[in-house]
């Protein structure tokens, strides 16, 4: 059997308009209120921001891929060596001002290193969208002090 790539794919329904989702996902202070902590600018193709999370004292490298209005937002970050594409899909959830967030994270080998990337950024996707929807939804950041534990 071949050693076949690795990749991550998360989604939730999420009951706000595309055009409100996808705002919360380009703009920093937006997305500051639910993921990261700072940015040097918002979402645009072809833009290299550095992000800031709140929990941890580094900074992480994004090169903004295609951006399609309401629908896709893609882009590039580091990882070690390696740079991962992550795409987020929008499209229409089962009832009207509703979208369905798809997230979809590009590859690894099939093997130690891979499956530890898989296990890792699958809950960290998983994490994100229970926080974009919290976020959206009712306000609340639920990213607040939840990764205290995990620093000194």
């Amino acid at each position: 059997m071949e050693n076949q790539k690795l990749e991550i794919k998360a989604g939730i329904q999420i009951l706000k308009p595309a055009k409100e989702v996808f705002e919360a996902i380009v703009d920093p202070e937006k997305m500051s209120n639910y993921f990261i902590s700072e940015s040097n600018g918002r979402m645009e193709e072809g833009k290299q921001l550095t992000w800031k999370f709140p929990e941890f004292d580094e900074e992480s490298p994004v090169r903004v891929g295609k951006i399609e209005k309401n629908q896709y937002i893609s882009f590039y970050w580091g990882m070690e060596d390696q740079e991962m594409l992550v795409e987020i899909a929008l499209r229409p959830g089962k009832s009207e001002d509703t979208t369905v967030v798809t997230i979809t994270e590009k590859e690894m080998e099939n093997n130690e290193a891979g499956i530890k990337w898989l296990q890792g950024n699958t809950e960290g996707w998983a994490n994100f969208l229970a926080c974009l929807k919290a976020y959206l939804e009712y306000g609340i950041n639920l990213r607040k002090g939840a990764f205290d534990h995990l620093t000194p």
